[in-house]
């Protein structure tokens, strides 16, 4: 393997072929099949949904807001990496902060962030539960930016609900 390609030997054919081509190589044979990424997507979507539901219903117990807290928080972590099974890692994040949903990306992970500290280090959990609830409407926020036209019609129906 040198800087400029590798000599490639199979069976009978060999051929030196450039990196930009070996890299495609790599990525052809590492890539998973279609019905693999919605097996795996279904996978962490339910699990992230569990999650959730999992922590509204431990919402009710004594030191129910701190289980309520992490399990919300992994929940939507989950969901949101369930789209990478979709669209694979790279792709998601030059989607995410592409400069339409760049604000709604760095909120939505500073709330995710928020959430947690506000549980495990600061021990507020009255600040963990609203942590939550501003972590859905960025979670919300940041989603409906990839449905065309979506945000625009949630500002219109507030705005014409204020009026």
């Amino acid at each position: 393997l040198s800087s400029s390609g590798a000599e490639i030997t199979l069976g009978k054919w060999e051929a030196k072929l450039p990196l930009s081509a070996i890299h495609c190589l790599v990525l052809d044979a590492s890539t998973l099949s279609f019905g693999t990424r919605v097996k795996w997507f279904a996978i962490c979507f339910i699990a992230g949904v569990a999650c959730s539901i999992l922590g509204t219903a431990l919402l009710w117990l004594p030191k129910g807001i701190k289980l309520f807290a992490v399990f919300y928080t992994l929940g939507n972590i989950a969901a949101l990496a369930s789209t990478c099974f979709l669209m694979g890692p790279l792709k998601q994040l030059k989607t995410m902060f592409e400069p339409k949903r760049l604000i709604a990306t760095v909120v939505m992970l500073l709330f995710l962030v928020l959430t947690l500290c506000a549980v495990f280090w600061w021990n507020k959990k009255g600040l963990a539960l609203i942590f939550c609830i501003l972590q859905f409407l960025a979670m919300t926020w940041y989603s409906l930016s990839y449905i065309p036209y979506a945000r625009d019609a949630v500002i219109k129906c507030f705005t014409s609900c204020l009026e």
